[in-house]
């Protein structure tokens, strides 16, 4: 493996490129990285309310997309699609194909045993909760409002509706952030509940290096 492996990043949200990019620049620089998007995913998941086969089959079109430019690793950032991920991660077995929770997941359930889960997007606390072991208790909670005053472009309100939301978790040992797009209000949700807090872009960029041994 050279130095600067090329990583797919695959997008439901436009809101969560800039996130990820920024936790690569800072913890791992040397990665070579390319966007895909598709903003559809998310709002075609909105309306079904559920995982498709359709949409598992968009989802390996993707993956083989990827896989196609040369990616040495693909890094999903939507949350609300793990069964379509795992497919993919089993279309391009060994390479690694990373859900965007399971690296914050592994070091959550480190941290403590109640788990709050705080997401601005419904489905996301539909999926994500199974994706964690039985052994921990997982706490969700919807932030409500957050996700559509981040889509008018304020996100003054989305960061504060986050932190608002968070204090209800205070009684949790470690607060998990469930979507990329919610990664930068970290330092506002420890300070609203005084608990440790975990996101989905830094434990995924520390797990893919470990991954791909950078």
């Amino acid at each position: 493996m050279t130095t600067s492996p090329r990583i797919a990043l695959i997008h439901a949200l436009k809101h969560s490129i800039a996130p990820i990019e920024a936790a690569f620049a800072q913890a791992w620089p040397e990665a070579r990285l390319m966007n895909l998007l598709d903003d559809s995913l998310s709002a075609d998941l909105a309306r079904d309310g559920v995982l498709t086969d359709a949409m598992t089959e968009r989802f390996l079109a993707l993956g083989d997309y990827a896989a196609a430019t040369g990616a040495d690793g693909i890094l999903f950032t939507c949350s609300a699609f793990g069964p379509c991920i795992e497919a993919v991660a089993r279309a391009h077995a060994p390479m690694p194909v990373l859900k965007p929770n399971e690296a914050m997941i592994e070091r959550a359930v480190t941290i403590g045993h109640r788990i709050g889960l705080l997401s601005t997007f419904p489905p996301t606390l539909a999926s994500m909760p199974p994706e964690f072991p039985a052994s921990v208790e997982v706490v969700p909670k919807l932030a409500e409002g957050a996700l559509a005053a981040l889509d008018r472009g304020d996100r003054a309100t989305h960061d504060r509706l986050i932190a608002d939301a968070s204090r209800s978790l205070r009684d949790c040992d470690v607060i998990a952030l469930a979507q990329f797009s919610i990664a930068a209000t970290a330092p506002l949700v420890a300070e609203a509940t005084g608990r440790p807090v975990v996101t989905t872009p830094d434990s995924a960029v520390e797990k893919l290096m470990r991954l791909l041994k950078a």
